[in-house]
């Protein structure tokens, strides 16, 4: 197990997220190409608080499972010094934030707690996820790092225990981490962003599919570039990397949105 790219294979972060994934041999059309459009905002996260470390996923993913039974979204990850840790909440002063920190140490949820500014800085805490940047690059750049962490992880519709992600479960994680609050399921997802051609797709950017004739979106992923994409394919298999030339994936191929 590597300290930077694999979390432990049984686990995933815990987030309170839903979205059909599945896939189905139903092609449809090829999507037109688009101009690249300026992107809707995203809401951006407040203040968060950061919990850990843990030197076993599991007990991250305990103390996340008890953070989400009191009403915070919440996911662990496994940072770059080879421990877990959680960031979970979202609030909008650093009063408010360190007030319900010293609530949850209170109650016994948490030992201690820091408290985790808007840019993703957390003094006293180290962790993979970086301070949110201000360049789009950079914020680019921070998305796929993210993602690739996750490698390995099992898929598991709605994504919502221990046990792991579903598509959307692993865009939102990835996107919150960052700072950016997507919604919860693929269909909302794509809704809330901007449309881009292909040609014009950037790493970071999501790929949204369609595994029904054309129907509803059913399935979303993070792009890489050249042609690549993260994601989490179905139940029984973990997340990984996939190319857009695959025959199923260009068949069912919807198209493009950024929020950057």
């Amino acid at each position: 197990m590597t300290r930077r790219r694999r979390l432990v294979p049984s686990l995933a972060a815990v987030l309170l997220l839903a979205g059909a994934c599945t896939r189905t041999p139903h092609p449809v059309p090829e999507p037109q190409a688009l101009k690249p459009s300026r992107a809707n905002a995203l809401p951006r996260l407040g203040y968060t608080l950061q919990a850990g470390a843990f030197s076993k996923a599991e007990n991250a993913a305990r103390v996340s499972v008890s953070l989400q039974a009191h009403g915070l979204e919440a996911t662990y990850y496994a940072s770059g010094d080879g421990f877990y840790r959680v960031r979970f909440g979202d609030f909008a002063t650093k009063e408010k934030a360190r007030e319900r920190g010293e609530a949850l140490k209170g109650a016994g949820l948490i030992e201690a707690f820091w408290v985790v500014a808007p840019d993703g800085t957390a003094p006293g805490a180290s962790g993979r996820s970086r301070p949110h940047p201000s360049e789009e690059r950079g914020l680019r750049a921070s998305l796929v790092d993210t993602a690739k962490g996750y490698l390995g992880v099992p898929y598991l519709f709605g994504g919502t225990t221990e046990r792991g992600f579903d598509c959307s479960g692993l865009t939102g994680a990835v996107y919150r981490l960052n700072g950016l609050r997507l919604p919860r399921s693929s269909r909302d997802q794509f809704e809330a962003g901007s449309p881009v051609g292909l040609d014009g797709a950037r790493a970071g950017d999501l790929l949204f599919f369609s595994a029904r004739g054309g129907g509803p979106v059913t399935h979303v992923g993070l792009y890489l570039g050249q042609g690549r994409f993260i994601h989490a394919p179905r139940s029984g298999q973990r997340i990984r990397q996939d190319d857009l030339s695959d025959p199923y994936y260009k068949a069912t191929f919807v198209g493009v949105r950024c929020y950057l």
